[in-house]
Parts: C-alpha cells; sequence; structure tokens
C-alpha cells in the first residue's frame, strides 16, 4: 500500500455512500462505496458502454434506481479545468457544479490517470507484476503510465512522507522517432492526423495504426481469418492476441513496435518526474500483454536512454494488474478529499 496524502482523516465517524465513476472512451465502470469507521468498502458495481448513454446522468440514475448516495466523484479520460472536461475520446460535456445542482450532492470530476494515482492508496502487493525490481527501497517521486483506449499519465510527488498524485496530459505530447522505421510511421500518421502524439502509438488506437501503417503502407500480407476476426472484434486485442500466441507475423510486428514505443515513453516520463520511486504501468493493456512487456524488448528499450542509462536501471518498475485503479481512486478521493 502507497502512502497518499489526503484532506481528510482515513477513517470516517458516520458511513457515507460514494458513487464512484471511470469513464472512458470505450467504457464507464460506476461503483457505489461504503466509506464508514473501517475504511472504503465496495457494495455494487457495474459496466456501461460509454456511447450507448447520452450523458453520465443518464447513467447515475440509471445505476441508482432513483436512490442517489451522497457524494459523486468520477475519473475522467481527459483534461479537467475548474471541474469542467470536455473528455478526449468521448462527446460528453462535463460540469461538477451543473451536475451537483442538479443532484442537490456534491459531484466532482478529476483526471483519469489522477484517479488511478489515488487510487494506488489501496493497492496490494497480488495487483503487481514486476517487470524490475530496480534499486531496493527506492523513495522518491513515482510515474505512471496508462495505455487503454487512449494514453494517461501521471505522477505522484514524494514530500518525504506521502504521495500526492497530479494528472497531466502527457500523452499527447510529441512523438520522437529514433529509427527509420519510426520516421516513416511518423509521415503516415503526420498525414492522416497533422499532429503526431505518443497516444497515436500507444494505446489501443496506436495498436490500431501501427498494424494499419504495416499493412496499408507497407503492403504487409495478413490470412483472411484475422481480417475477419478484425471487423468482428476489437481490432486491438485481436491483434494482441494474435502476437501473444504466435499465429500472425503482422500482428507480432505491430506489438514489438508498441512494446518498444511505450518502454520508450515510459523511460522519457520517469526522466521527466526523476521518478526513483517507481514506474507503475496501469490502464486496460498491459495486464493483457505481460508476456510481451516480460521479454528483452521492454528491458533494452526502456535502458536505452544514453547518458541516463543507470539512473534507469535503478527504476523499478511494476504492472498493474487490478484494472479498476482509476475506480477505486475516484472513490478514495469522493471519501477524504471531497
Amino acid at each position: 500500500m502507497i502512502p497518499i496524502a489526503f484532506k481528510n482523516e482515513i477513517h470516517q465517524r458516520q458511513p457515507i455512500a460514494i458513487l464512484a465513476a471511470d469513464i472512458g472512451g470505450t467504457k464507464t465502470n460506476v461503483a457505489l462505496y461504503e466509506c464508514g469507521d473501517k475504511g472504503l468498502s465496495i457494495v455494487k458495481e457495474k459496466r456501461y458502454a460509454s456511447k450507448d448513454h447520452p450523458s453520465l446522468t443518464d447513467i447515475i440514475h440509471d445505476f441508482s434506481g432513483g436512490k442517489l448516495p451522497d457524494r459523486i466523484c468520477a475519473a475522467v479520460a481527459g483534461p479537467v479545468i475548474d471541474g469542467k472536461s470536455k473528455l478526449t475520446n468521448l462527446s460528453w460535456l462535463l460540469d461538477s457544479k451543473a451536475m451537483s445542482q442538479e443532484m442537490k450532492i456534491p459531484v466532482c470530476f478529476i483526471n483519469d490517470l489522477e484517479a488511478t494515482a489515488y487510487g494506488m492508496a489501496g493497492l496490494d502487493a497480488k495487483d503487481l507484476a514486476t517487470l524490475a525490481e530496480g534499486e531496493p527501497g527506492s523513495k522518491g517521486n513515482i510515474a505512471i503510465i496508462a495505455p487503454g483506449t487512449g494514453l494517461g499519465e501521471a505522477g505522484l510527488f514524494w514530500d518525504g512522507q506521502r504521495y500526492h498524485p497530479f494528472a497531466t496530459e502527457g500523452g499527447h505530447s510529441d512523438f520522437g522517432p529514433r529509427t527509420p522505421i519510426d520516421i516513416e510511421i511518423f509521415h503516415y500518421l503526420q498525414q492522416q492526423f497533422g499532429h503526431v502524439s505518443w497516444e497515436r502509438v500507444v494505446s489501443g488506437m496506436g495498436i490500431k495504426n501501427i498494424f494499419h501503417f504495416l499493412t496499408d503502407h507497407r503492403k504487409e500480407q495478413i490470412p483472411e481469418w484475422l481480417s475477419q476476426r478484425m471487423q468482428d472484434e476489437d481490432p486491438a486485442a485481436v491483434i494482441s492476441q494474435a502476437a501473444l500466441h504466435h499465429e500472425d507475423l503482422v500482428c507480432a510486428q505491430t506489438m514489438e513496435l508498441f512494446v518498444r514505443y511505450l518502454a520508450t515513453e515510459s523511460s522519457s516520463l520517469v526522466l521527466k518526474l526523476m521518478a526513483t520511486g517507481g514506474l507503475y504501468l496501469a490502464g486496460g493493456i498491459p495486464p493483457k500483454i505481460l508476456p510481451l512487456l516480460q521479454g528483452d524488448s521492454w528491458t533494452r528499450n526502456f535502458d536505452n536512454n544514453g547518458r541516463m542509462h543507470e539512473l534507469s536501471d535503478r527504476i523499478p518498475v511494476h504492472v498493474v494488474l487490478n484494472d479498476k485503479m482509476a475506480l477505486q481512486g475516484a472513490a478514495y478521493y469522493g471519501a477524504y478529499n471531497m
């Protein structure tokens, strides 16, 4: 468990009900928590397809069944400024003040990676898979990178006793090509999108972008069964699973590039945050491709940062296996920071 700084005491005298939500471009997870003198406990939860609903309010009313909680805190896949957010990969407009007035209860929105960081307050050893032990007992700032539908990045500032989570939008910073094939991908994506961010190559959409670069631009051939599966199922999941099971060479090439880009940007994030306390790979993708991250490609590219090689060698690196960290973090924030 990581010591997170909260405004309020960890234990509440009177039990309160908190509705926590994790809003993503693909799905919205909602859960009801109870916070009392024994801490936080989950009562019930449900998953919704985000695009099947016109608003978060619609989901909350469906989930609550007419009985609203004491507080609502939602993790949002995008920047939150003055309680307002326009989601990066979803058309909803969120306004915490307007929702609070409408529902007559406190409503709060925080960035989903900031929520993931708060969720680390309840992290157990079983929730982690270690890629690198690093230096035992390392202290200092922590970096979190989370590829899912998009790419999220966050940090935790270490004050000497507790961690203070903060959000970033680093996933939208410029992709930095290193090799000739990287430059090819950069130009391929630049023609489509103009600006090429790390999210364009390190996310679910990034897996699809790399795959289409190989098949459309480089004219790599794929079998009919793979093409059919990609029409019927989530293409990124199909590609990653085909790579894991050694079913297709193009899928393997796609995921090799994906892992290299994830390792490269992770290393950059560690340097920018001076994250001697460790790097945590969260989000929906890393747990699903764990065997690919446990190969030498990750280590080779994570440590490939020139004169800072000795620093990155000391950094503990973990994959967060619990895919509900943002939901858990929203609940913690709602309980102890609102």
